[in-house]
């Protein structure tokens, strides 16, 4: 119990330092790519980007004060964990673009603004992941894309995407450019790609095909050192006829490296199969979120 115990403790630390990491990459993106030069990106930030231009309040305020009004509706929908390590990026998000407001960092790229919004855009995007990733979000309209996740299968980064159209688009009203707007749509179609990619690219898992004559040493290391099930199919030769044992295995894609080394270390003259799965649900994989309709007699 112990063991488990310090386990999480580790990962709850590691988690953290990964929201952190990912909040700092999100506001050096928009700090110094995208506010400079007056480039609307969706959600919170970008609300808090158009309140800046029209009426001078720092960013940082109107973003920390209208997260704390959606934070409540998370608490109910998605529970204390999730809004505990949400919080934590809010926090470190505004006090990274504190930093950067208040010390009057420069822009880059001032004259390729499409090359800021790229480079700005791709930033975000994985700051955005790597929270969603570790169990959180920065706020915003990923707050809202995890209450829709939480329910229905729905990519992450096109509940984003489609919450954050609306924002850019009213921006025109503000910055009266659609070169601009333009520079806005190209933001959010690079942020939702790089939240999918980070966010899928971890989840993702393969599967395992395994003829060894060493079947039972191979499995029982996978479900010992890598915490992860394999299923046992009597099989045999065509050709010669041998029984043989089969090791069905579905694992995480981080995984991977792991099964191969314990089966290499046991039988390196093992025939593996691996290839790539785009889904799997239950047995500690993802669950199904999918709403049936009432037939109405």
């Amino acid at each position: 119990m112990t063991r488990k115990k310090s386990r999480a403790s580790w990962r709850l630390v590691l988690d953290l330092l990964t929201i952190a990491f990912g909040m700092v990459l999100g506001s050096l993106g928009w700090c110094t790519f995208l506010l400079p030069h007056h480039i609307t990106i969706g959600g919170l930030p970008g609300i808090s980007s158009l309140v800046f231009w029209s009426v001078g309040i720092p960013v940082q305020y109107t973003y920390f004060t209208l997260n704390a009004i959606l934070l409540v509706a998370a608490l109910v929908i998605l529970g204390w964990k999730f809004c505990f390590r949400t919080i934590f990026a809010v926090c470190i998000f505004t006090l990274m673009t504190s930093v950067l407001q208040s010390g009057g960092v420069q822009p880059l790229f001032a004259d390729q603004p499409f090359l800021a919004c790229l480079i700005g855009g791709l930033l975000m995007g994985v700051g955005m992941g790597l929270a969603l990733m570790c169990n959180a979000s920065s706020g915003g309209s990923d707050v809202i894309a995890a209450m829709v996740h939480k329910y229905r299968d729905i990519s992450l980064g096109r509940v984003i995407l489609i919450c954050d159209l609306t924002i850019v688009t009213s921006s025109y009203l503000i910055i009266g450019s659609w070169e601009k707007v333009i520079y806005g749509y190209i933001v959010l179609f690079v942020m939702s790609a790089c939240v999918d990619y980070v966010v899928n690219g971890r989840r993702g898992s393969v599967q395992f095909f395994v003829i060894s004559d060493q079947w039972e040493k191979i499995g029982r290391a996978i479900n010992d050192e890598i915490d992860r099930g394999c299923t046992l199919i009597d099989a045999h030769g065509f050709y010669t006829g041998k029984p043989v044992g089969m090791l069905f295995i579905i694992a995480r894609r981080t995984q991977r490296r792991d099964i191969f080394r314990v089966i290499d270390e046991i039988d390196p003259h093992a025939f593996v199969s691996q290839s790539s799965v785009s889904a799997v649900y239950g047995m500690g994989f993802d669950r199904m979120k999918f709403k049936s309709k009432e037939v109405k007699k």
